[in-house]
């Protein structure tokens, strides 16, 4: 028997040989650069072969059948990508060989006696020059229409060494294929300078542009190091719930999740924009009463009581509102002795929302599988047009059992080094484009300082006072107790420590949220920001409460009820221990990568106020 190895590789992580162990220590040896069906059934035959020799042995057989399996399973391929044809060397290493491409027009010219194609797959930000020469077959179906900017197309030829000087190889079209056409009067993506902000209106079709598609590339080897990193390390990937009775940040901007709604506006509203309007004002003035009575209530003015009462009008009105939208009375609605709705008759039985944050219930999956991560889609209802803000995104959150503060800043240090170094290695020509396209500066550069450098670590309380030291002006005043801007953060990071990653830590208990662990000066708690050169914050995490006083007291604090914490509060009763996590919002961490400037670039199909087109 042979243990088994990682298989050997080539520069562009292809594979090159495969071991297959048959019987008696007998090895075949498949090649893995060009698999394909005839060099399967080869080792089919020879490994069925073997197992007929050794048919009495029953160990034998079941090693061959094993090993049939195996290269049954190694036949399989999908067509030839271009980035793989190309590999590092434009593909002057496969000159000489047959292809079949498939993919789409991303231009056509046609000159006399000759027409070149420029052919994208989506696999690399360029393609492939495809050449058609007058008097081929390919020339009469290329005349036939069809083969036009944006058409769907499979293209056979050979690679031949390109006699221009902007690619090493180019194919040499024998056959052409269009497998959909796309008409060239009303096809938007012509060959010309999309602005981001009409590509967003075309989101169906943007993933066809060099920038989102370069985007899209990235974005996948950000997942994929995510993933990797933290399987490396150990975690457990836990899946958490995305429809909650939670509100894991205490900001109480949640999308409501209810079915009381169901069967309201059939047919058009009659009620008054007026109406509406009116109703809307109000919904507003009752939030804004309600955040003050929750400062209030931490300052010792407002009882919990109060708070609770201004809520339940709260959520009455944003109810009145939607039903005056969908023409039936809030009179229609479950309601309580009090007036208030009766959520015992929706759904879930009680007040539910998509999801802020998976933390919660990370931590709970921690307190069994030790360390564990979360990774998937959040949500907030906060009414924000910035170029900074989505209403889903997606996070990753680790949690780790038996680990303080200095045990999370150091994961969030490495994870991401780890995520910069790959993204570096495998889509360099993705951040070329970057550079030069939409950062237009020394990106790559800026992400390997990034990456090969150890982090500052400093306290809020020293943040703080570099940036009331500071010889300059910012448009946010700051003093000890309020939140750092990002233009602080940046003055931090960029010129306090000349471009270098800083992590800030111990923050003030009333800026952060309930479940950070409180320091032993009941005033700050073990929370850490990471701020980056030019972008400021780009991940935050803290030392959990882990004791059941003190978290009861912070919940009370904060105004929300413990009654909905129970199972996080049993927790602390049950095994309790120190531990810590972060979260990091991938879509920043892809704006960071890329340079796009607008977060709204940085995920396929975003959404944000007004928009849930796709």
């Amino acid at each position: 028997r042979r243990p088994t190895a990682p298989l050997p590789t080539t520069n562009d992580g292809r594979a090159t040989s495969l071991d297959v162990t048959a019987g008696d220590g007998v090895v075949a040896m498949m090649s893995r650069a060009s698999v394909d069906a005839v060099r399967g059934a080869r080792l089919g035959a020879r490994l069925g072969a073997l197992a007929m020799r050794a048919r009495a042995t029953p160990g034998a057989i079941k090693h061959a059948r094993s090993a049939r399996a195996v290269a049954t399973r190694a036949t399989y391929g999908r067509p030839e990508r271009i980035a793989r044809v190309k590999g590092n060397d434009g593909g002057a290493s496969r000159v000489g060989e047959a292809l079949e491409l498939r993919g789409w027009a991303r231009s056509v010219r046609t000159q006399k006696g000759m027409a070149f194609i420029d052919l994208n797959d989506g696999s690399a930000i360029s393609g492939m020059q495809a050449v058609v020469n007058e008097g081929s077959a390919a020339w009469d179906a290329l005349n036939a229409g069809g083969v036009s900017t944006g058409a769907a197309l499979r293209v056979k030829g050979k690679l031949v060494a390109s006699p221009g000087g902007k690619q090493a190889a180019e194919l040499a079209v024998e056959e052409i294929d269009v497998i959909g056409t796309a008409d060239p009067e009303t096809y938007p993506l012509q060959k010309k300078r999309h602005t981001l902000e009409y590509l967003r209106s075309i989101a169906h079709l943007r993933p066809r542009t060099n920038t989102i598609g370069a985007v899209a590339r990235v974005r996948n080897q950000l997942a994929y190091a995510t993933h990797k990193f933290f399987q490396e390390n150990g975690f457990l990937y836990a899946n958490t719930p995305i429809i909650t009775a939670s509100d894991c940040e205490g900001a109480g901007e949640q999308f409501q999740v209810t079915t009381l709604l169901n069967g309201f506006g059939a047919g058009e509203s009659t009620t008054p924009a007026s109406v509406v309007d009116e109703q809307e004002a109000m919904v507003k003035a009752q939030g804004d009463a309600v955040k003050a009575l929750k400062e209030a209530k931490k300052a010792g003015d407002a009882t919990k009581e109060q708070v609770d009462e201004a809520v339940a009008k709260l959520l009455d009105l944003k109810a009145s509102v939607e039903a005056l939208k969908n023409n039936r009375p809030s009179s229609d609605l479950p309601k309580n002795k009090d007036g208030s709705i009766d959520y015992s008759q929706d759904f879930f039985g009680k007040p539910s929302y998509l999801t802020v944050s998976g933390q919660l219930n990370g931590e709970i999956m921690a307190f069994a599988g030790n360390d564990i991560y979360t990774f998937g889609p959040t949500f907030r209802a906060e009414n924000s047009n910035t170029s900074r803000h989505l209403a889903e995104f997606w996070m990753v959150e680790p949690e780790l059992a038996f680990a303080d503060l200095n045990d999370d800043m150091d994961c969030a240090e490495a994870y991401l080094k780890y995520c910069l170094n790959h993204v570096l290695e495998h889509c360099d020509e993705d951040l070329e484009f970057f550079e030069k396209n939409i950062s237009k500066d020394n990106l790559r550069e800026r992400l390997r300082n990034v990456a090969s450098q150890e982090f500052a670590r400093i306290t809020y309380t020293e943040a703080v006072e570099h940036v009331l030291n500071a010889k300059k002006k910012f448009e946010f005043p700051i003093e000890w107790g309020s939140d750092l801007q990002s233009e602080h953060e940046r003055y931090i990071s960029e010129e306090v420590f000349k471009d270098r990653p800083v992590i800030v830590r111990d923050y003030p208990k009333d800026i952060k949220a309930f479940y950070m662990r409180l320091n032993d000066d009941n005033k700050t708690v073990a929370a850490m920001d990471v701020l980056v050169p030019r972008v400021g914050e780009l991940m935050g995490g803290s030392q959990r409460e882990e004791r059941l006083d003190v978290l009861e007291r912070r919940i009370e604090e904060v105004g929300l009820e413990k009654e909905s914490y129970w199972w996080y509060l049993d927790l602390r009763r049950y095994g309790s221990q120190p531990h810590a996590g972060f979260g990091l919002g991938f879509e920043r961490l892809v704006q960071y990568v890329t340079g796009v400037e607008n977060i709204r670039d940085a995920i396929p199909f975003p959404r944000y106020p007004g928009s849930a087109e796709f």
